[in-house]
């Protein structure tokens, strides 16, 4: 079961605070600020997503739903809010408590019906060479870049350099 995180509790309590010192003050007219804390408390305890065999149990402060795998098409990580579950009739469902902390949870609780978006994929081994670095040159000489033609990939100095652009050769 993926929850809302309990230290949702503080924010709960900081909200309690709040709005309290105004109702102290003003009892008879600001009553109603000490719903919201109630609201959001409620909020925290209610909003969940449960994995089970049968499929995705979801529930909101107004409302549940069930989802089967068999309309589990797969899970798209928006930028922002919850995980969406693509469902096989093109629609979309926001998964409640599903961020993207959370997916590696959702992925392990589904018993691989949800693969895992963090785990390395698994690819053969293969034999080959690694590949040579693309400003390579033949024949052991490096390129401009390292220092001219035999340097060895050491750079030249301003009067070694200002002596071969002239002709003449500094070894």
């Amino acid at each position: 079961m993926i929850r809302i995180p309990r230290l949702a509790f503080l924010g709960v309590f900081i909200l309690l605070m709040c709005v309290f010192f105004p109702f102290v003050g003003w009892p008879a007219g600001l009553w109603w600020l000490l719903l919201i804390p109630v609201v959001v408390l409620a909020w925290v305890l209610r909003t969940q997503t449960a994995v089970s065999d049968a499929g995705l149990d979801l529930r909101t402060l107004f409302g549940s739903r069930h989802l089967d795998w068999a309309q589990v098409k797969g899970v798209r990580i928006p930028k922002r809010g919850y995980v969406r579950a693509d469902l096989t009739d093109g629609t979309e469902v926001k998964l409640p408590a599903v961020s993207y902390d959370r997916l590696r949870d959702l992925a392990a609780f589904s018993g691989g019906r949800i693969p895992d978006p963090f785990a390395e994929p698994s690819e053969p081994a293969t034999d080959r060479a690694p590949a040579e670095p693309a400003d390579a040159v033949e024949d052991g000489e490096t390129s401009k870049a390292d220092g001219g033609p035999g340097t060895n990939g050491v750079a030249k100095s301003g009067e070694d350099a200002a002596k071969t652009r002239d002709g003449d050769d500094p070894a």
